[in-house]
């Protein structure tokens, strides 16, 4: 376990290496020493109503989703309810499934001034294996970190 500065700036080198324009990108073993370390620090989840139900969700995280479930159009009213819940000031990481939505999420919140914006790269549930299946290859859970049944 490196310190939180250590962490921080591995996260932003990565970001640079990839041409992100946020913060930096943590796996989510990172993240959540971040979560640890960083007073104030949020987790923003950004999977849908239906997977934090059914698939779990992540103990203290602020839910916000990022697509609706059923009909998977854009939640209209994200950025609005990202500024209710969480202070600009404050670092936050977003996770989604696997990487995409959580990436997206952190390119608005750093273009609307969140400037500690983090994605949690691998997401809650990771990549696929060989016969599509999730919870193998990387992911929150995998990494076995807290998380319990929706």
């Amino acid at each position: 376990m490196g310190t939180l500065t250590d962490i921080l700036s591995l996260a932003k080198k990565r970001a640079e290496d990839l041409n992100l324009p946020y913060a930096g990108a943590l796996t989510p073993a990172e993240a959540h020493q971040v979560w640890q370390l960083a007073p104030g620090a949020r987790l923003v989840d950004v999977r849908t109503r239906a997977e934090w139900d059914w698939v779990g969700r992540i103990p203290d995280s602020v839910e916000i989703e990022w697509m609706s479930y059923p009909g998977n159009q854009p939640n209209a009213s994200f950025l609005a309810e990202l500024k209710h819940q969480v202070d600009p000031e404050a670092l936050v990481m977003f996770i989604c499934r696997s990487g995409a939505r959580s990436n997206n999420a952190a390119r608005v919140a750093a273009e609307n001034g969140y400037t500690e914006s983090y994605n949690v790269l691998e997401g809650f549930e990771g990549d696929k294996d060989a016969n599509g299946h999730r919870n193998r290859i990387g992911g929150w859970r995998k990494a076995g970190l807290p998380w319990h049944q929706g």
